[in-house]
């Protein structure tokens, strides 16, 4: 396998494990937000969704077709990290989709070496197809990671997948309480003169 056909098997399996992280949810857990910034699923995908159509659109001179108002110069900040209660979960998935294949078309017809322009980046605004693929892998990876803990944190469920081999069949929650007794024993250590 090549490095580009190497490097879009991973960006597509992170976008499905982000995206495997709204199965089963209700529109409340989808967009609940769940730490101190906000983060909940559904913005983790419009954000991912929409700046992947930035990456693999603008940059390589390949706009899409479609308008992203989160996106204007009048747009709230943060606008492309949350749904709002017009956005259905329907249309931030087929947005997701849409700029998955919006890209998928530009890493196809593109070489590695196709030059890009970033113009958001300032100096280091010149770029080539392998280095967008390499950072919209990492990028939506983080996002994915995100998404783990978010999903973890609304109903328990952890892992790529709902059957991954990774996760171990253990007593999660005296698992917990081993690794929070440890973490006590070594906090009292450290403060000890």
């Amino acid at each position: 396998m090549d490095d580009k056909a190497t490097l879009h098997r991973y960006l597509r399996a992170q976008r499905t494990s982000l995206l495997s992280k709204l199965d089963d949810l209700d529109e409340y857990a989808i967009r609940r937000p769940m730490t101190a910034t906000g983060t909940n699923l559904l913005g983790l995908v419009k954000h991912v969704a929409s700046v992947e159509l930035g990456y693999f659109g603008e940059v390589f001179g390949r706009p899409p077709d479609r308008e992203l108002p989160w996106f204007a110069d009048d747009a709230e900040v943060n606008a492309d990290m949350w749904a709002t209660p017009d956005e259905t979960r329907e249309e931030i998935v087929a947005l997701h989709h849409y700029s998955a294949e919006h890209s998928d078309a530009t890493i196809e017809a593109l070489p590695l070496d196709a030059p890009g322009d970033v113009p958001w980046w300032g100096e280091k605004r010149h770029v080539t197809l392998h280095q967008m693929l390499v950072h919209m892998s990492v990028e939506t990876a983080r996002h994915a990671g995100h998404a783990d803990i978010v999903r973890e944190l609304i109903d328990g469920a952890v892992g790529s997948r709902r059957d991954d081999p990774n996760i171990p069949a253990i007593d999660w929650p005296a698992y917990r309480e081993r690794l929070e007794s440890a973490a006590r024993q070594a906090g009292q250590r450290a403060t000890r003169p």
